[in-house]
């Protein structure tokens, strides 16, 4: 048996104050433009709840390179703006002015200043209680919807296409990639070590993920155009399924457990709220040494939540804990937040089976990088 890690885990949810950072490589002679878009954005994102403050900065040794940080009380009101239908509009004249971008976000840990609320003295959120620990591995997700009907020939697309190569450079490499499907709609999740953009980009070059694209192209709901950047930026924009919470408890090795994903649909305007009390049954399932989850993966955008698992043994043997609702009381939360579930969650193994039979999405393929 191979050796099991320890655990790990990251979370929106700890309450902390978040610090983001964009990192810009700007068009020469965009400059001015660029000054007016960033003056409406931030008259913009100072009246979001949640935003304490941000800064713009050019550099000293390279003028077309600048930089924009931001703080805010805690990553879910940042997470909700940046997800937002109002931040893709609000974002989308900077786009001609930026050649390349990468958004870094990080949890305040510890600092030697604090900013305060007005003259309460109430500093505004609090610090991560500790470091974490990881793994070296990023998560993220993609969704989108394919019109009713073709779902079984975007199945048979998506099952079917050669593997892309696994290195990108020295520091960044594929690691995996899974696709689900629920209904009409499509999630695939992918593991990378290294720069997650590095290798989103490595893969949108590589000719096999682009036929796969073009492919899929006439069943898909949203029309995109794969030539034309501003389609393909805003459709990728809008599919970003983001991380909000990961836990692994390290009881099992990677051969022992099996893949699942569950999608839960909530009311509109409770899809953190939801993502949150998932979080944090996972969160007591890795401190449950009887519990079958190894790794739990939360991905929340608006009010769709997917949960990836990894389970020791069958998903249907402990239904109850495979849909994140131990006990009435967190059923009957669960039931409040979901679309349509008020009435009819399930108290019961039976009853929770039957459930978890409609929550879960089917797997259309799981890949492992070979290593390389």
């Amino acid at each position: 048996m191979a050796n099991v890690s320890e655990r790990i885990s990251q979370s929106a949810f700890d309450g902390s104050r978040l610090r983001v950072i964009l990192m810009m490589d700007l068009y020469d002679g965009a400059q001015n433009e660029f000054l007016e878009a960033y003056e409406h954005m931030r008259n913009q994102v100072a009246a979001i709840p949640g935003h304490i403050s941000d800064q713009l900065c050019q550099s000293i040794e390279n003028p077309s390179q600048w930089l924009i940080t931001s703080e805010w009380e805690s990553a879910p009101p940042f997470l909700a703006w940046v997800n937002s239908e109002e931040h893709v509009a609000t974002v989308q004249p900077l786009h001609s002015c930026v050649r390349d971008t990468r958004s870094l976000r990080f949890s305040v840990l510890r600092e030697t200043g604090v900013a305060f609320e007005g003259t309460s003295g109430k500093a505004k959120g609090g610090l991560q209680s500790g470091p974490r620990l990881g793994d070296g591995v990023v998560r993220h997700a993609l969704t989108f919807t394919v019109k009713p009907g073709t779902e079984e020939r975007v199945a048979k697309i998506l099952a079917d296409y050669d593997s892309p190569q696994a290195r990108v450079d020295e520091n960044t490499r594929l690691r995996r990639t899974s696709l689900f499907m629920h209904g009409n709609r499509v999630v695939r999740a992918v593991e990378v070590e290294g720069d997650l953009m590095a290798a989103l980009r490595h893969v949108s070059r590589q000719p096999e993920v682009r036929a796969v694209e073009e492919a899929i192209n006439p069943y898909l709901e949203q029309d995109r155009d794969l030539d034309d950047p501003d389609s393909a930026r805003m459709f990728f924009t809008r599919a970003a399924l983001p991380t909000v919470h990961h836990v692994k408890a390290g009881r099992h090795a990677p051969e022992d457990v099996r893949r699942h994903s569950l999608f839960y649909q909530a009311k509109e305007g409770c899809g953190m709220a939801l993502a949150r009390l998932l979080a944090g049954q996972d969160e007591e399932a890795a401190n449950d040494a009887s519990s079958p989850i190894e790794s739990s993966t939360i991905f929340q955008r608006d009010d769709i939540v997917v949960r990836l698992l990894e389970v020791n043994g069958p998903l249907g043997a402990h239904p109850t804990q495979a849909l994140g609702i131990g006990g009435h009381r967190k059923a009957a939360m669960l039931g409040r937040l979901l679309d349509g579930g008020a009435n009819g969650m399930p108290t019961t193994d039976q009853e929770a089976a039957r459930f978890l039979a409609q929550a879960e999405m089917n797997l259309i393929t799981d890949r492992r990088a070979t290593q390389s």
